[in-house]
């Protein structure tokens, strides 16, 4: 069960990761029941990351602490004796609070692979001794251009097949750089 906690097969870790995650909470405050409640939510979240590995368990040990110091800078800035000032930067540090927390998902998601884009062509007109390329292309400082270092794909065009072009279809004649 640990390791649905924090994603390593190592109980010592587990359980370092999951105290550091409690142990980031604010239960000063709270009963023995109420900090129970907390300690029970707190595993729950990280449980529903679905840590798959060490990295992604220490990020969720930190959603959890981030998520927890926000709520508490919100529930701070809305006590109703607060001054201007002290509600101001209870606002602040919590919006700051937000923001990370955004960060640490998008770090989990690029983590897990989601960072990639997907690009989709649905329209390629390549005339005869043309050539095209789908991709991230550079061009190199002396004049050179070249492809950069990922995935990407090649369209080619084997010679002596005709591809149909719009301007073709109204008949219009094609410029040829080859002559």
């Amino acid at each position: 069960m640990l390791r649905d906690l924090a994603g390593s097969p190592s109980d010592d870790f587990n359980n370092i990761v999951i105290n550091q995650a409690l142990g980031s909470l604010w239960t000063s405050n709270s009963g023995d029941e109420v900090r129970n409640q907390q300690y029970q939510a707190a595993i729950a979240a990280m449980i529903a990351v679905k840590p798959a590995d060490e990295l992604e368990g220490m990020l969720a040990a930190q959603l959890v602490a981030v998520h927890s110091a926000a709520m508490e800078a919100y529930r701070r800035a809305m006590i109703s004796e607060q001054t201007a000032y002290g509600r101001d930067s209870n606002l602040k540090h919590a919006v700051k609070l937000s923001r990370v927390y955004t960060e640490l998902l998008q770090a989990l998601g690029k983590h897990r692979g989601k960072g990639q884009q997907k690009v989709t062509v649905e329209h390629v007109h390549v005339h005869q001794g043309g050539q095209a390329i789908v991709g991230a292309v550079a061009t190199g400082g002396r004049g050179g251009t070249r492809i950069e270092d990922q995935p990407h794909a090649a369209i080619t065009h084997e010679p002596g097949q005709t591809l149909p072009s719009e301007i073709e279809a109204v008949g219009e004649a094609v410029p040829s750089a080859c002559g």
